[in-house]
């Protein structure tokens, strides 16, 4: 056992051991955060625009902090970017995370000086918690990849402004600088495919025994280290190769295609890092469950997503929530971000202690006929048929059809991209409904009532994601294709770049 292995047991016991104190109190715990995170920020101009020195508890905070996403707070961002400290959090952010947005445009997400460790410590701890429970910390002594966004950074405001994970690879620290790649010079390279054309050439003969990443991106990196190097699989090319970690995006769809790339078994470890704080990890390996990460500067409230778009939804604390239920994640930070809804939608598996599974986006829905169709459902839906009809299944997307061009009554068009086609494509598509119809009631309805037919599959060929990320920019980093829209916008513009 080498040093750094040695070292790294010992720090994964202590932080199993923190973690566990934690997890014992959650309520607790995440009634200190609101506390400190109020009187940290009681003189900043949210703080006096929102009385929080008249909060004692959380039925006053609910009063006094409403429910915003980023438009609702980009006038206080945009008074940062004019130059102003003390607006949302005391003094000035340490960062910008950059990020896209479907309705906002380009967002500015604040990272302070408080929040940045919680960054850093979430992938950290993720890691120490693999060793603890698995045993294997040989990947320490071996070459590790971040697939990640530039490093360089730009300034707004004085305030140094980049993507998260391009601001995150500053924190690397010392004892992993020999053990990470790629170079910080590939690194920094802005386009997406000659980057990755060039991390190949840099890790091909290289000792890489854990790769990070969204999942698409991986898949992108694995498929050209096959072209280069000849070989059917990266666990040929890597022969040390044995763990996976992944974020971003759901990685159940694309568990049999890395099955195939890869060859063989490889431990996988899923995260839910996010511009906006370091939510959760995987603490367990085997289980997909994710951790909620109740001590890491973010006080967490809870909205009921069947409910979410009335006028005064029902609000809940950590302590009120209960499993099987989805729920509207909002966010409380040490960054200044208040009432924050990040747009995802969360459900609990547990509560002793809290984990749960990301269900998709609140925006990022089908409900074009009142079915409200969320990600987990169709995700559920492809996996299924995947497992009855065989296929890989590389990316998909589901748009609704209103007014078919064919005629006959509507459906759910799922664009899909296999990198291997079933047995039985009509057999695909008709368990993709049954299943669908098993999640979701309200699509059983619409189906039975004769309002929708069933859905309707769509092959395209091979990168056509990719092209139409490309086409708007969005190829590569911490870009995701949305799996669910309520509108036609990328339904129809993959059928423009089929066309072409």
């Amino acid at each position: 056992m080498s040093l750094k292995s040695f070292f790294a047991r010992q720090l994964a016991k202590y932080v199993v051991a923190d973690t566990r104190q934690w997890a014992s109190k959650p309520v607790e715990i995440q009634m200190k955060w609101m506390y400190k995170l109020i009187q940290q920020a009681r003189n900043t101009d949210f703080g006096r625009e929102h009385g929080f020195e008249e909060i004692t508890n959380y039925i006053d905070f609910k009063k006094q902090v409403p429910i915003r996403d980023y438009e609702g707070l980009k006038f206080y961002i945009e008074r940062i970017k004019e130059g102003n400290a003390n607006v949302l959090w005391p003094g000035k952010p340490l960062y910008f995370a950059k990020t896209s947005g479907t309705t906002s445009g380009t967002k500015y997400i604040p990272i302070s000086r408080e929040s940045m460790p919680y960054h850093i410590s979430g992938a950290r701890n993720m890691l120490l918690h693999y060793i603890y429970h698995s045993g294997n910390a040989g990947f320490v002594d071996g070459k590790m990849i971040f697939l990640q966004g530039s490093p360089v950074l730009s300034e707004v405001a004085g305030i140094k402004t980049g993507r998260l994970s391009g601001i995150v690879a500053h924190y690397v620290p010392g004892y992993l600088q020999r053990n990470r790649m790629p170079s910080w010079a590939t690194n920094c390279i802005e386009d997406w495919e000659q980057k990755v054309d060039a991390i190949v050439r840099e890790t091909v003969k290289e000792d890489m025994r854990l790769i990070s990443g969204i999942p698409p991106w991986i898949q992108m990196y694995f498929e050209r280290l096959l072209q280069h190097t000849g070989k059917s699989t990266v666990g040929q090319v890597f022969p040390n190769f044995s763990l996976l970690v992944v974020g971003g995006v759901a990685f159940e769809p694309y568990v049999k295609v890395f099955e195939k790339l890869i060859g063989r078994q490889v431990d996988v470890l899923e995260l839910y890092p996010a511009s906006e704080g370091f939510i959760a990890y995987q603490d367990q390996p085997g289980s997909s469950d994710l951790l909620l990460l109740l001590n890491a500067g973010i006080f967490y409230e809870f909205i009921p997503a069947d409910r979410f778009f009335e006028e005064n939804p029902p609000r809940y604390h950590i302590g009120q929530v209960q499993t099987g239920v989805n729920y509207v994640l909002i966010l409380n930070t040490n960054a200044g971000l208040w009432g924050y809804n990040i747009g995802d939608t969360i459900e609990f598996v547990s509560t002793n202690p809290y984990r749960i599974r990301v269900t998709g986006r609140i925006k990022h829905f089908i409900s074009a006929f009142g079915e409200h169709v969320i990600g987990s459902e169709v995700e559920a839906a492809i996996k299924a048929a995947q497992q009855h009809h065989g296929g890989r299944v590389n990316e998909f997307t589901v748009a609704p059809q209103v007014a078919p061009p064919e005629g006959g009554l509507p459906y759910h068009e799922w664009w899909i991209e296999f990198d291997e086609l079933p047995f039985d494509l009509d057999a695909f598509a008709k368990t993709i409904d049954q299943i669908l119809q098993e999640k979701n009631v309200y699509y059983r309805d619409l189906i039975e009532g004769k309002i929708l037919r069933p859905a309707v599959v769509r092959v395209l060929p091979k990168n056509s994601f990719n092209r139409y990320m490309k086409s708007i920019g969005k190829l590569g980093g911490q870009n995701k294709l949305p799996r669910l829209a309520n509108d036609r916008k990328i339904a129809d513009a993959l059928v423009e770049l089929t066309l072409q």
